[in-house]
C-alpha cells in the first residue's frame, strides 16, 4: 500500500514516474504482486535496437542453459543499462511469475516488442522450441540494423550536401543579394529577371506573416497527408506505390518476401502447423497486398489446397515470383518444406542486400543533380548582377 502511495504522490508532482523510482518502487512491492500500474506508464517506452538484440541474445543462452524465464528476465535486468527497459523486463518478469505467458507480458510493450516479436515467441511456447525461435530473432534482428545502417550511411553523404547547400544558398540570398539590390536601386536600373525572381523568393521568406501561412498551410498539408497515409484508402495506395515502383518496388518486395520465408522456416522447423505460421506472417507483414495474398493462401489451405497451389490462384499470386513456387512444390513434395523456405529467405536476403545497393546507386546521384540544378540556377540569378555591374556603375 506504501508503494501504491508513493507511485501517486510521484505521478501527482511530476506527471510521470521516472524509471529509477518505478525500480525502487518495485523493490518495495510484495513477490506476486501485478505490477498493472508501471506498465501504463511504461507503455510509451522504446529502447535501442542494439538493447534489444542484447536482451534476445542473452535470454537465448541462459534459456539454453537451463535457467527458468523469470530467474533468466531478472539477471538480465540487473545488467541492462537503460533504466526505463530495465524497469520493462523486471514487470515482464513479474508477470510471468504471476501466472501470464512470455507472449502475453510481452504484449504491455507494443513499442520494444513488435508483433512479429510476440508472434514467434507465442508460438515457440505452443512448440516448446523457444531456445531456437529466440536464435532466428535475434538473426534477423541483427539483419534489419544492418539493413538501416547501409541506408542510413548511404544517405549521409547527400544530406550533409543538402545542409551545405541550405547553407550556402541562405548567406547568399540574405547577405549578398541585399548589397546588388542597393546598388542597382541607386543608379535607377532594374535586376536581371531571374535575380528578380529570386529577390521575391527571399522577400517572402522574409515576410513573417507570409512565412506563418506558408509553414502553417505546409503543416496542415502534413497532418492531412498523415492521417490519410494511416487510412484503408491512403495505405492501399501507398502500398502499392511501394511495391509497383522501379527500383525501390524491388526493394520493398524483397524484404517482405525475406521475412515471410524465414518466419516460416522458422516456424515449420520447430513444429508449428503451417496454417499458425501463416496467420503470424500475416499479422507481421506491415504491406496491404501481401496481408491480403496471405489471408487468401490461408482460407485456400483450409479449403484442402497446397500451399504452392494457393499462391497460384490467390489474386495478388504474381507478387511472389514464379521460381519460389515452384521450389515450394518441390519442399511439399519432399516433405521439406521448412528446409527449402530457410533456402529461399537465404538467397532472398542477398537479393535484398543487392536491391538495397541498386536503389542507394539511383538516390545519391539523382540528389546530387537536384541539388546541382538548385544551387547553379540560384549561383546564376546572384553572378547576373555581377557581371552587369560595371555597366551599371558606368551608367
Amino acid at each position: 500500500m506504501t508503494t501504491l502511495l508513493g507511485e501517486k504522490e510521484e505521478t501527482r508532482h511530476n506527471g510521470a514516474p521516472h524509471p529509477e523510482a518505478i525500480l525502487e518502487q518495485r523493490v518495495g512491492c510484495a513477490q506476486g504482486t501485478r505490477s498493472i500500474e508501471w506498465s501504463e506508464h511504461l507503455y510509451n517506452a522504446r529502447v535501442k535496437s542494439g538493447d534489444l538484440i542484447l536482451f534476445t541474445t542473452q535470454l537465448a543462452v541462459m534459456l539454453d542453459s537451463g535457467v527458468i524465464l523469470s530467474d533468466a528476465l531478472d539477471a538480465i535486468a540487473e545488467q541492462a543499462g537503460d533504466a526505463r527497459f530495465k524497469a520493462v523486463i523486471l514487470d515482464v518478469s513479474e508477470r510471468v511469475k504471476g501466472g501470464d505467458t512470455f507472449s502475453r507480458a510481452l504484449t504491455y510493450y507494443p513499442y520494444i516488442f513488435d508483433s512479429m516479436f510476440i508472434s514467434m515467441v507465442q508460438a515457440s511456447e505452443a512448440s516448446g522450441k523457444m531456445v531456437e525461435m529466440l536464435g532466428v530473432l535475434t538473426s534477423y534482428l541483427n539483419f534489419e540494423a544492418d539493413t538501416r545502417k547501409r541506408v542510413l550511411g548511404a544517405l549521409t553523404y547527400p544530406l550533409i550536401m543538402v545542409l551545405m547547400a541550405i547553407a550556402a544558398t541562405g548567406t547568399l540570398m540574405f547577405f549578398v543579394l541585399p548589397r546588388f539590390m542597393r546598388i542597382y536601386e541607386s543608379r535607377g536600373a532594374a535586376l536581371p529577371k531571374l535575380t528578380r525572381v529570386l529577390v521575391h523568393v527571399s522577400q517572402i521568406i522574409g515576410d513573417f506573416e507570409m512565412l506563418t501561412g506558408i509553414v502553417t498551410t505546409i503543416i496542415v498539408l502534413g497532418v492531412f497527408v498523415y492521417y490519410w497515409a494511416h487510412s484503408a484508402a491512403g495505405r492501399r495506395v501507398l502500398d502499392a506505390v511501394k511495391i509497383r515502383m522501379p527500383v525501390i518496388g524491388t526493394m520493398f518486395t524483397d524484404m517482405v518476401v525475406t521475412r515471410s520465408m524465414r518466419i516460416m522456416a522458422t516456424m515449420v522447423n520447430t513444429g508449428v502447423r503451417l496454417l499458425d505460421a501463416i496467420r503470424v506472417i500475416e499479422g507481421c507483414i506491415d504491406n496491404y497486398y501481401f496481408q491480403q495474398l496471405w489471408s487468401q493462401v490461408d482460407e485456400k489451405i483450409q479449403d484442402g489446397y497446397q500451399l504452392s497451389e494457393s499462391i497460384l490462384v490467390a489474386e495478388d499470386g504474381d507478387l511472389i515470383a514464379p521460381g519460389i513456387i515452384q521450389m515450394l512444390r518441390a519442399g511439399e513434395k519432399s516433405g521439406k518444406l521448412g528446409e527449402v523456405c530457410d533456402k529461399i529467405s537465404l538467397f532472398y536476403e542477398k537479393k535484398l542486400e543487392a536491391s538495397i545497393r541498386s536503389v542507394m546507386t539511383v538516390i545519391e546521384p539523382l540528389m546530387i543533380t537536384i541539388l546541382g540544378a538548385i544551387i547553379g540556377t540560384i549561383a546564376i540569378a546572384l553572378l547576373l548582377p555581377v557581371f552587369k555591374v560595371s555597366s551599371v556603375m558606368a551608367h
